[in-house]
């Protein structure tokens, strides 16, 4: 009898989906001690504000080198349209833990600040509870941006007193960062609750000082420091690794969830990166977060773990304009690729991210996909791969993309639902994608002041296969596509899900149409 190539629990997923390749005979695997344990080890790595465009494997054009990021793809599958729920952080990260869409959260626009309370509901399903119930041992390291409850005392921070709800609460068994984007005070670490060490000064950095490496003046803790926060946090999350190493091997795998503060602001790479990349600081950042995400794999591969170990690496949302995009552009690099807009639009520039993911021995090397996918989908992911039954909740938002892994040209996503900065809304559903608004809905110009001052109408239609720079409105062309997905749009808001499922509330009133439009019929 021949044996199965796969692990059990990704043999169980792909069975649990129907999704086995044509042709494809997979019979059980009798033997008495498997090569692996059943459940991977799981890291997902996600950069801050990088681009589609500044590395290789999403771009061949990049010029930024990015070799650690290119021999990762060379090991597993890059996906070329994959997406954020949002071109914007806070709202990402909660679709990202929570496999639904952000919009559906009480965070209607915006993101939170470093003093921000706790935005998920303890008894929301997350991707770090849902581990848990699988057995693993959970942590977060990085940039949490979520909101934590700080103790106060008047209305003043107490920072000898510990924080409550922080990433413990939805999931994670201990965790170490930092509240918000680096540019946000307070500027102090927090160890699963525990404050390090309370600030001891005020620190900060005008734009006009620098405009890279500029961050708000706020309370600083003396083992703080702005330039290796980044090198920091891979050496927490090294040391991590080494230290369930035994236990993964032993049966009992890791969760890791590490969210970089970087190629975010404040952007200070480091010697030897400074002035490495010819371009900018902010291509010698990306350089930096480059070769520690090669420190993470070679951590992994010593000890031992590499054929049991899935990484994920991918970014919350497009690169920022504090990039420089004028002076990158000039030398021949584009951070959005040959997409428009950036970093807060609803255009693709704001939402379309790398994705790569590698599983030495299990996912085949070297494949790209066209496969639609957001990172709501990891939710479905992680519990097909675990095993688990879907439930009601969690996950309302999400694919689940093992099929894709394995060569599969889609996950049975068939459309998205996108969100900017501003709060706007676009729908796609194959090539087509509406946007509802007039301008960028974020900070590329049009504004969308500006674009209601110039006359342009409320909704954009695009036709992504033949337009990807979405710069012609098809919406005089097509008024029946622009109908098919506002009510597409409109099913999946008051569903409260975009799968297959009973309908679920949403947490506030969700409205989307822009002034003046109404649905059709």
């Amino acid at each position: 009898m021949r044996s199965s190539p796969f692990p059990p629990s990704l043999l169980l997923a792909i069975l649990l989906a129907g999704a086995l390749l044509p042709g494809l005979v997979v019979e059980p695997n009798h033997a008495a001690e498997p090569a692996m344990p059943a459940r991977p080890n799981v890291i997902l790595v996600m950069a801050d504000d990088l681009g589609i465009g500044d590395i290789g494997p999403t771009n061949a054009e990049s010029r930024i080198k990015t070799p650690r990021l290119e021999q990762m793809a060379k090991e597993g599958v890059t996906f070329l349209d994959a997406h954020t729920p949002s071109s914007v952080c806070t709202p990402t990260r909660y679709g990202l833990l929570t496999g639904r869409y952000n919009w559906r959260s009480r965070l209607e626009r915006g993101v939170l600040s470093g003093t921000s309370p706790h935005l998920i509901p303890q008894d929301r399903p997350t991707i770090a509870r849902l581990m848990q119930q699988a057995g693993y041992h959970t942590a977060m390291i990085g940039k949490w941006h979520l909101g934590w409850d700080w103790a106060k005392k008047g209305a003043e921070i107490d920072f000898t007193q510990p924080v409550k709800n922080g990433p413990d609460i939805n999931g994670f068994d201990q965790y170490y960062g930092h509240c918000g984007s680096l540019d946000m005070p307070p500027y102090v670490w927090v160890d699963t609750g525990q404050i390090t060490a309370p600030p001891d000064r005020m620190e900060g950095v005008r734009r006009e000082e620098d405009r890279y490496g500029w961050y708000r003046k706020g309370p600083i803790g003396p083992d703080f420091h702005i330039p290796t926060v980044l090198p920091h946090l891979f050496d927490k999350s090294i040391a991590y690794i080494r230290s369930r190493a035994e236990k993964a091997k032993a049966g009992q795998p890791f969760f890791l969830y590490l969210p970089l503060p970087a190629p975010h602001t404040p952007i200070v790479p480091l010697p030897p990166f400074q002035d490495a990349s010819g371009l900018n600081p902010y291509g010698d950042f990306v350089m930096q977060v480059d070769h520690h995400l090669g420190q993470l794999l070679d951590a992994v591969e010593e000890a031992g773990l590499d054929n049991q170990t899935l990484v994920i690496f991918t970014s919350d949302n497009g690169c920022s304009p504090v990039a420089n995009f004028d002076l990158l552009q000039s030398k021949g690099h584009y951070p959005s690729g040959p997409y428009r807009g950036h970093k807060a639009d609803i255009y693709e520039g704001g939402h379309r991210v790398p994705l790569l993911v590698r599983w030495p021995g299990q996912i085949p090397g070297g494949q790209q996909t066209k496969a639609l996918a957001c990172l709501t989908d990891i939710y479905a992911t992680l519990e097909a791969l675990t095993g688990q039954k879907k439930q009601p909740l969690g996950g309302e938002d999400g694919y689940n993309l093992l099929p894709v892994f394995q060569g599969e040209a889609t996950s049975g996503r068939t459309a998205l639902i996108s969100h900017s900065i501003d709060g706007a809304f676009a729908i796609r559903q194959g090539d087509w994608k509406l946007c509802l608004a007039s301008g960028s809905g974020g900070w590329s110009s049009p504004r969308e002041a500006e674009a209601k001052k110039q006359g342009l109408p409320p909704l954009q239609l695009f036709h992504l296969g033949q337009d990807p720079g979405e710069q012609k409105n098809r919406v005089q062309d097509e008024p029946e596509k622009v109908a098919d997905l506002l009510r597409l749009l409109q099913t999946q808001v008051q569903n409260g899900r975009c799968t297959p499922g009973e309908p679920v509330k949403n947490d506030r009133q969700v409205t989307f149409l822009p002034a003046g439009v109404t649905l059709p019929e």
